[in-house]
């Protein structure tokens, strides 16, 4: 019950240091309510981010791997010619490991043809992305399908000219009509609509943001398109292979690696003239920026907590000075260091904590606004909420020791002289 006292006091001493002078705690608290801010704002900002961000990636797969010309994980400026060279990904490459690779679960390959025009009656869209995979495309990357459905496989291996559109070329294309089983015209030969996707979500990055692309049959796309990828076209291919149930990707990558080199016929002596890239490598890229990010938040709010912390440090000095008589009757009456000292720690830790929920006040209310205004999610975590408080009460610890271990150790006839 004591304790309970000695606490009660101290933060009622603390609320009455706040009201006595409203000016003074507020120029006081102010270090600490900026420091908070930026601290735990920048961090909810940064995480947000990278929560986004980090889903938006995790849709490629983290047990896919990525066979390309060059590696992710260099600057495109050096060596670019060196890369360029290289053969791209080709159906034959695709062949040999469906073939030779038994730790791949399933893979697949796609031509990037370019924009091409779509109509429909009198609606046409020009410009629109066009991708000609093989069957196993939907599977590996998971589309899905706001109505419809993804080629079947008769419609595959027989090259049926079917296509898949985007959500945003369904509205142009077709209004508030149900596309499924019209035909269309692409590159001036007719189409069935099997299959509409599904609007893309609210990610900062949208590695498959199909709304105003469409997805064409590899089988169909080769007899009327040329889908032979070429060094220095425009068009692009990529190859991907999701491993089997168990397999690392570190043996999915060496099988793949043994099965190309021997499609290509690449002599022993020779390097590798593809890259084979994973998640892992972007997502490590990511942790180096967020964390300086973080730093550069932990460093700008530091210097304001500084400010604040001799700020509220002054205020309990002031206080002391105030409560020396106050302080010197109590010893006199019995009372310990340790209360002394308690009691104006406390009040130290309660002037922080108020600037502390004032500065996550503030993070909440900007992370909210940011929600509305931007078309993704800024959050206030409950993890940084907490990191705020007890910033804030070691922060308050700090400050109060000096001036509560001064009225701990006073006198108590000098103090009442005083």
């Amino acid at each position: 019950m004591h304790f309970i006292r000695v606490i009660s006091g101290a933060v009622m001493q603390a609320i009455g240091q706040l009201t006595s002078n409203k000016l003074r705690s507020f120029l006081s608290l102010l270090g600490i309510t900026i420091g908070i801010f930026c601290i735990i704002g920048i961090k909810a900002a940064v995480n947000s981010l990278e929560d986004n961000i980090r889903s938006s990636f995790e849709k490629l797969g983290n047990d896919i791997i990525y066979i390309s010309k060059m590696p992710w994980n260099e600057d495109p400026t050096q060596n670019f010619w060196k890369y360029q060279r290289r053969p791209q990904p080709s159906i034959k490459d695709l062949e040999a490991i469906e073939r030779k690779v038994k730790t791949a679960q399933m893979a697949a390959f796609s031509v990037f043809i370019g924009s091409k025009t779509l109509k429909y009656r009198n609606n046409s869209v020009q410009n629109v992305f066009s991708v000609a995979p093989t069957f196993q495309y939907a599977e590996i990357f998971k589309l899905k399908f706001e109505k419809g459905r993804y080629f079947s496989p008769s419609e595959y291996h027989s090259g049926t000219d079917v296509i898949v559109i985007g959500h945003k070329v369904a509205l142009e294309l077709f209004g508030a009509n149900d596309p499924i089983g019209k035909e269309i015209m692409y590159a001036n030969r007719k189409v069935r609509v099997t299959g509409v996707l599904e609007e893309s979500g609210r990610d900062i990055i949208n590695p498959f943001n199909f709304d105003e692309a469409v997805i064409i049959p590899y089988t169909c796309a080769r007899k009327f398109i040329n889908v032979r990828p070429r060094k220095n076209s425009m068009m692009g291919s990529s190859l991907n292979v999701k491993a089997a149930v168990g397999v690392s990707l570190e043996k999915l990558t060496d099988d793949v690696t043994g099965a190309l080199r021997s499609a290509r016929h690449i002599k022993p002596v020779e390097q590798n003239d593809f890259a084979i890239n994973e998640m892992s490598i972007v997502t490590s890229l990511l942790d180096k920026v967020f964390g300086v990010m973080n730093l550069a938040g932990m460093v700008i709010g530091g210097f304001a907590l500084l400010v604040g912390m001799f700020s509220v440090a002054n205020i309990m000095f002031v206080s002391v000075k105030e409560r020396t008589a106050i302080i010197g009757i109590k010893k006199a009456l019995g009372a310990k260091k340790s209360v002394i000292l308690l009691e104006f720690l406390i009040e130290s830790i309660v002037l922080c904590v108020v600037g502390g929920f004032l500065g996550l006040s503030i993070v909440y209310g900007t992370t909210f606004t940011l929600s509305k205004i931007f078309p993704y999610d800024f959050y206030l975590s409950f993890w940084n909420a907490a990191v705020g408080v007890i910033v804030s009460v070691a922060v308050g610890i700090i400050a109060g020791m000096i001036p509560a271990m001064q009225a701990a150790n006073m006198d108590p006839v000098e103090a009442m002289r005083r």
